[in-house]
This record gives structure tokens, C-alpha cells and sequence, in this order.
């Protein structure tokens, strides 16, 4: 299983028999190294509805004759805008070949369009790929039960934001690392932006300095074989 980074937020799960896309900001992305275009998955998970996360999930379902998964709102929303949906909420798992997706809380907000109209909630995902199990926590501050999905679904590798101002930043995400307990760790959400600019490395230093995870610093266009 392959973990290509895309830039900002959005990550792409493959092999050579499903692919998975998570929060496919490329439009606009300054860090995108592909056009959406190249870009086909089913399902595609979208954490919150913030244009640099719902993106441009709804023209590569519709390319790839695949369904937005996202909490009850959000996907309802993306269904009105002529994708295929798969509403789902907290502690939902949605069955799928390649394994299954759970959709897990996170602290954050959600709308959509100049108006900033409320989608529902923000989540994060479990994705169990084949025998691997992602956490990626979407956009999210440092928050307690953070702990309790750890103990529960056995993390191999979490990816979480780092950038500070609109998520929790480094110091907050390596407390995370501890609770959550990966095996492995790749940051996101950094460096898109001027109020989001960290150093990775430092964050990657503190990581397996003050844990047993192993952390993967990606650049876009990059990827991890697990």
C-alpha cells in the first residue's frame, strides 16, 4: 500500500486495486504537484467543508464514478452538487473492498461558500487499507479522546496537522503522538501559508526523540510504501 502526499491536507491511499483520496485541495493548492485531472479514487473522504479540504472532492467522485464520504451534512451538501454521497457520523464504519472506513470526532468547524453556511461537523477517519490502519485526524486541536481511539483501533501510522493557528501545532501534536501510540507518523498541514509555517523537522526531531514512532516527513508529490 502506497501513502502519496498531495499537498496541504490531502493524501492519497492506493494499490494496485483501490485508491482512496482524502480532503483533495488542489485547485488553488500552491503545493498540488498534479492536476486534478490525473487524480481517480473511490471513496473520497472529506473531513470538513473548508475549501482547502472539501476541495475538489466532488469532480474527482464524479470522474472517478466513486461517492463523497463525509459526516451526514457535508454529504449531503456534496449530493445536491451532483456527486454520489455516503452520509455517515461518529463511530460509523462504512464497508468497502479494500477494508473500511470509521468515521472519528475531531474539534474543529465546517462550512462551505462565501456565506459560510454550517455543514455539520468536522470528523476525523480510521481507514483500515488491506491490513493497515491509517487515523488521520483531520483538522483538530490536541483533545483527550484522542487517547481512547488510540487504544482502540491499533494505529499504524496517524497523520496529523502541525501548523498551529488553525490546528493544533507542533508541541500539541507530539503530545498526540503519545496518546494515539502510531507506529509510524506524517505530518500535514504546514507550510501552505504563512500562518501555518513550521519546521517539519523539528516536529519529526521531537517525535522520535519523545516516542517510539518513526515519523515521514513528505513533500508534495512524494510518497510512503507501508
Amino acid at each position: 500500500m502506497k501513502v502519496r502526499f498531495l499537498g496541504h491536507a490531502c493524501f492519497l491511499f492506493s494499490d494496485d486495486k483501490d485508491s482512496v483520496i482524502i480532503d483533495p485541495f488542489i485547485t488553488d493548492n500552491p503545493q498540488a504537484p498534479v492536476p486534478v485531472s490525473a487524480l481517480r479514487a473511490d471513496p473520497v473522504l472529506v473531513t470538513h467543508g473548508h475549501g482547502d479540504h472539501l476541495g475538489d472532492a466532488i469532480e474527482i467522485a464524479n470522474a472517478s464514478g466513486g461517492s463523497v464520504l463525509a459526516t451526514n451534512e457535508l454529504a449531503e451538501y456534496c449530493m445536491r452538487q451532483g456527486a454520489a454521497g455516503i452520509p455517515a457520523h461518529y463511530g460509523g464504519v462504512v464497508h468497502f473492498e479494500f477494508g473500511s472506513v470509521k468515521v472519528v470526532p475531531a474539534w474543529h468547524s465546517s462550512s462551505v461558500g462565501g456565506d459560510l453556511r454550517l455543514v455539520g461537523v468536522p470528523c476525523g477517519f480510521v481507514i483500515r487499507f488491506r491490513g493497515h490502519t491509517i487515523y488521520d485526524t483531520g483538522d483538530t486541536c490536541l483533545f483527550g479522546d484522542m487517547k481512547l481511539i488510540g487504544d482502540i483501533e491499533n494505529v499504524e501510522l496517524a497523520i496529523l496537522p502541525i501548523g498551529g493557528h488553525y490546528t493544533m501545532g507542533p508541541d500539541d501534536a507530539v503530545r498526540a503522538v503519545e496518546m494515539i501510540h502510531p507506529r509510524l507518523v506524517i505530518p500535514m498541514h504546514f507550510g501552505t501559508w504563512d500562518p501555518i509555517h513550521v519546521d517539519p523537522e523539528e516536529f519529526k526531531k521531537q517525535v522520535e526523540d519523545r516516542t517510539p514512532a518513526k515519523c515521514i516527513v513528505l513533500k508534495p508529490g512524494e510518497e510512503y510504501e507501508l
